[in-house]
């Protein structure tokens, strides 16, 4: 287990990663991957429980399904220091060929990843069949997922939330990365979710609110308020508010880093603002 302290510090060096893929490869997601790194480092270095070495069944261990699958970077940062596959192939990112395709793919055989996504809407389905099927095989580990608001105006993620609360599926974890912004504006004006957390706990699952979703000290609690709340009865929900493009002062707060990549001028100062912790890829 890591401290609190070197959790942030593995913070920086992801968000690090993630601009320096994002610009080599002149397209990518930069905005949400930021926006949802202290999230990702306490799953991975903290909360889950995981094995590097990896087998696409899971049994015994933690799965995690990333749904909004275009903020990939951070994921593919994450799997790469927590010792999935060498860090170095970070610096593949969106190539030809590449394991690290801009969406998560299985066909490449990247460890770490059981399901292709980026087809918004699915992965809520994908952990809920993941859950039911470890309480089959008398699996008592967890499955988390991450959802973005947009996102939520899917119409796959509402048939799936009814299902899990029907079916007591209380072995799963969803998140929704809550920042407000999509690649067309805010969420508000774009589609309103107007109140979600009352919502989601209408359709009968037991929500932790995390309001410093860019806190780690705040992520690391509400993980563990989420997993107490786990093999009670309903599933569990976190509505996570985060920051889009948090920790680069410029790209704080706007949608137009949903989905564009920064400037070779504009990475030099994005990197000015990051510590390098564990060493660039």
């Amino acid at each position: 287990m890591a401290s609190t302290e070197e959790l942030k510090r593995i913070c920086s060096q992801v968000r690090r990663d993630i601009i320096r893929m994002v610009n080599a490869a002149t397209c990518g997601h930069p905005g949400g991957s930021l926006g949802c790194t202290e999230y990702m480092v306490a799953l991975y270095f903290e909360e889950m429980k995981h094995r590097t070495v990896f087998s696409m069944d899971g049994f015994g261990e933690d799965i995690f399904f990333l749904s909004n699958g275009h903020i990939c970077p951070v994921w593919y940062s994450v799997l790469a220091h927590a010792g999935y596959f060498d860090k170095k192939e970070l610096g593949t990112f969106r190539k030809l060929g590449t394991r690290l395709q801009g969406h998560p793919a299985t066909k490449e055989h990247l460890p770490g990843i059981r399901a292709a996504s980026g087809s918004l809407g699915q992965g809520l389905s994908m952990g809920i069949g993941t859950a039911l099927s470890k309480k089959l095989n008398k699996d008592t580990s967890l499955v988390y997922t991450l959802h973005g608001d947009g996102e939520f105006q899917e119409g796959q993620i509402w048939e799936a939330l009814m299902f899990a609360a029907h079916n007591k599926v209380d072995n799963l974890i969803a998140t929704i990365d809550y920042n407000n912004k999509q690649i067309d504006g805010d969420v508000d004006h774009v589609l309103s979710h107007l109140n979600l957390k009352a919502k989601i706990e209408d359709f009968g699952w037991d929500v932790v609110e995390l309001k410093e979703g860019n806190n780690m000290e705040a992520v690391l609690a509400a993980l563990k308020d989420a997993k107490s709340r786990t093999g009670k009865g309903k599933p569990v929900f976190i509505l996570m508010h985060t920051v889009m493009g948090k920790g680069v002062d410029f790209m704080e707060g706007h949608h137009g880093w949903h989905g564009n990549a920064p400037s070779n001028e504009q990475t030099v100062v994005a990197l000015a603002q990051l510590e390098e912790t564990l060493g660039d890829y």
